[in-house]
């Protein structure tokens, strides 16, 4: 894009093209549309929701694992955005995320993506990319577990490459501070309402003991009833991969829960309970612990911000007719 911006200036300040119209330029060109796969693969949406349909009914958690894995794929290298870098596995030229600290022995869903992919090229070869793929099963995800749903903007394009560095920078640990969260998700242009909402997809899925531990043996801020019925499955040494559920009111229903539970003091997480501990979003939290229609919506659209940030388009990247090598 900097060689761009040099193409286009010239020696007259008459003609010169200022940052902020270039950028404008940029943001329409990369612009994604509801029905980018009408014509090309118009049974698109209806595969993927039928695939991840299946996956769901098959076992309820993994709703919440292909929405996780739309969220890290999202969060990985602000310039690219959602771009399925995270379905990539490793290859002499470089280490692909799937080993970086926030995913490893963790993120997962990848054999359903696999099924879902060999069916839309069946259906249309080298049409649609494992990137909208991702967005579009979060989607379907969260409504198959009985969440909002949302118009997926569409065609955006496939990474040719990976970082496992800017894996493990970019994506929120469960350690963060309340400040820690608001920059994590101001870096990728969220604010801290929407990462508030966002968070609430926490309201379905499982988390490691390794990443509770300190939590429910260390911190006062929680239930000590809660704390104790966790540490019967999350040992203070050991049982590092034992899971937990992330809402245990209703841990494959996606509602308001996870908002009550922290009200309670029940977060499982320390990156969970930030979100309630007498800071700036503690009336957020409040809110949408009582209105779900509001946290519905607020969900929805920052999935669509999240989404849409800096997609590849045009000629940029490709469509992998598998997507976890390159073409």
């Amino acid at each position: 894009m900097a060689s761009l911006y040099c193409s286009l200036s010239f020696s007259s300040n008459l003609f010169k093209l200022s940052y902020s119209v270039l950028l404008l330029v940029g943001l329409v060109s990369a612009q994604l549309s509801s029905d980018y796969y009408d014509s090309t693969c118009p049974n698109a949406l209806s595969i993927i929701k039928s695939g991840v349909d299946s996956a769901v009914a098959n076992e309820a958690r993994m709703g919440a694992s292909l929405l996780r894995l739309h969220f890290h794929d999202c969060f990985v290298n602000a310039s690219l955005g959602c771009d399925a870098s995270i379905l990539l596995d490793d290859t002499a030229n470089f280490t692909g995320e799937k080993t970086a600290a926030p995913n490893a022995n963790s993120v997962r869903g990848f054999d359903v993506v696999d099924t879902i992919k060999s069916s839309l090229e069946s259906s249309c070869p080298g049409v649609v990319s494992c990137a909208d793929l991702l967005a579009v099963a979060a989607r379907d995800s969260v409504v198959a577990l009985g969440g909002p749903s949302w118009t997926v903007q569409l065609g955006r394009r496939d990474s040719t490459t990976a970082s496992l560095s800017d894996a493990n920078s970019d994506i929120p640990a469960p350690t963060l501070s309340l400040s820690g969260l608001i920059s994590a998700f101001s870096n990728k242009g969220l604010s801290a309402q929407e990462m508030v909402a966002l968070s609430g997809s926490h309201t379905i899925g499982q988390a490691r003991c390794t990443s509770f531990r300190a939590r429910i043996y260390n911190e006062t801020n929680i239930d000590s009833t809660f704390a104790a019925s966790l540490q019967a499955d999350c040992p203070s040494a050991g049982g590092d991969n034992n899971l937990s559920p992330l809402d245990t009111q209703s841990p494959t229903t996606f509602n308001t829960d996870y908002y009550s539970n922290l009200l309670n003091l029940e977060g499982l997480l320390h990156s969970d309970q930030q979100l309630y501990n007498g800071g700036s979003t503690d009336s957020q939290v409040t809110t949408y612990s009582n209105d779900a229609d509001t946290f519905f919506t607020d969900f929805a659209n920052a999935m669509i911000k999240m989404g849409n940030l800096s997609p590849l388009t045009g000629s940029d990247g490709q469509i992998r007719t598998n997507c976890r090598s390159v073409n």
